[in-house]
């Protein structure tokens, strides 16, 4: 009896997998919004929460600052965030999500809870809250 590959089991390459596997057929979706996947993941993180700091974003959509510096200053040209100085401290800017910007990410939300709850539709509900209870648990949060 062969013994299984190592990548078969080795957490990083399962959650790179699952990662690909979610976001293969999402990616459309994206594309067809006339968004890359960065700019889809900033206004995710932005449609419904507080402004955050570039840092703070930068660390939320997984990607470096000066990545994210340069982003978010094409995406609020484009109309779609706001930029503004932190009023605790105005070396800092703070990013949030601007009107336009939430009219294009709110289809796309209900795009990707409907592809979440395809791609989880295998595991039962118990399954699916300890999913994300344990990768958030792994992620720190």
């Amino acid at each position: 009896m062969a013994e299984a590959r190592f990548v078969e089991g080795y957490l990083g390459y399962l959650l790179g997998q699952a990662n690909h596997a979610l976001y293969r057929d999402f990616d459309a979706h994206v594309r067809a919004a006339g968004l890359s996947m960065i700019e889809w993941r900033v206004l995710a993180t932005l449609h419904d929460g507080e402004p955050l700091t570039v840092s703070q974003l930068a660390l939320e959509v997984l990607s470096k600052q000066p990545t994210v510096t340069k982003l978010v200053q094409r995406m609020a040209e484009q109309g779609w965030l706001v930029l503004q100085a932190d009023p605790q401290d105005q070396r800092r800017t703070l990013v949030s999500v601007s009107a336009g910007g939430k009219r294009l990410a709110r289809p796309l939300v209900e795009k990707a809870r409907q592809h979440e709850a395809a791609m989880l539709r295998s595991l039962g509900s118990a399954e699916q809250v300890a999913l994300k209870r344990l990768l958030a648990k792994l992620a720190g949060r």
